[in-house]
């Protein structure tokens, strides 16, 4: 009896799976596409995916996706999409016209830049771009005409400044800008008048704008963080008694006077005291 032949090609059954997935999809019009940690690197092992314009969620997250092809905003219903913890370094312009996209997740990747034009999303109410090297240079210049945004998270990141354009996005519920290098914070975060949870710590900051005072942080729904940060004595005196307290305090015309003293001294700023550069993010060449 003879054997059938032993194929040299290596088999990935990952990338099997990832086919099945699609398949299955395919076959019963799933508009939700799980492809979690299936082993994916390149857009060219999911043939037939750009067609499948009827998907609303899609789920990468955890494979090893390098780029993003300009042919994804073919997904023209899409709602969802979640590509966290992946090597992407770069995005096409064309997510901008995505006309249903409402949740994007970035976070856990390696991107430096968002594309010009990225601010043009039309729908887009949640953005997580957590654990990346973005700073304030990164953002294209119509970044905060994101009318419909909701929530962004641009924790761990390397921001020192916070563009004083924030204040344009009306509707922003929750802002989170922890772990990074920020070192003042501008007074057009008062004009956030729907914030609801603003998470600071772990930042070089040693004051806070005055106008902060204007938001109301007394629901309890609220929640504002702002522990590991190198306040002045004052600040970090009253913070002691809790948010309450805090924002009590930097109404006050003491305080008012104790910043303007400060801002017109003109120190530097507080010395980094975390290395990043051993991030995850940073490895370009990791496999």
């Amino acid at each position: 009896m003879e054997r059938a032949p032993v194929s040299c090609l290596p088999t990935n059954s990952k990338m099997s799976k990832a086919k099945k997935v699609l398949d299955d999809a395919r076959e019963i019009q799933n508009p939700e596409l799980d492809l979690c940690d299936k082993g994916i690197v390149t857009f060219e092992e999911l043939p037939g995916l750009f067609n499948m314009i009827n998907i609303t969620r899609l789920t990468l997250s955890h494979n090893k996706i390098r780029n993003v092809p300009a042919g994804l905003a073919n997904l023209v219903n899409l709602e969802i999409l979640n590509l966290f913890n992946n090597y992407l370094e770069d995005l096409p312009m064309s997510i901008s016209s995505m006309p249903k996209l409402r949740i994007l997740n970035l976070g856990m990747n390696r991107l430096n830049s968002l594309p010009r034009g990225f601010g043009a999303c039309p729908a887009l109410e949640v953005l997580d771009l957590t654990y990346n090297n973005l700073h304030e240079g990164s953002l294209p210049n119509n970044f905060f005409m994101l009318e419909t945004l909701r929530a962004l998270y641009l924790g761990d990141n390397d921001f020192e400044i916070l563009p004083p354009e924030i204040g344009q996005l009306k509707n922003l519920q929750i802002l989170v800008l922890r772990d990074n290098e920020l070192i003042e914070l501008p007074k057009e975060l008062s004009e956030l008048t729907r914030l609801r949870e603003l998470h600071l710590q772990a930042n070089r900051l040693t004051l806070l704008p005055p106008e902060l005072g204007n938001l109301d942080f007394t629901s309890d729904k609220s929640e504002v963080k702002l522990h590991l940060n190198p306040w002045v004595a004052p600040i970090s005196d009253q913070l002691q008694g809790g948010i309450v307290r805090i924002m009590e305090y930097i109404r006050s015309d003491t305080y008012k006077f104790l910043y303007k003293r400060q801002v017109s001294l003109k120190a530097p700023p507080p010395p980094k005291t975390v290395d990043k550069s051993k991030k995850l993010s940073r490895q370009r060449n990791a496999s």
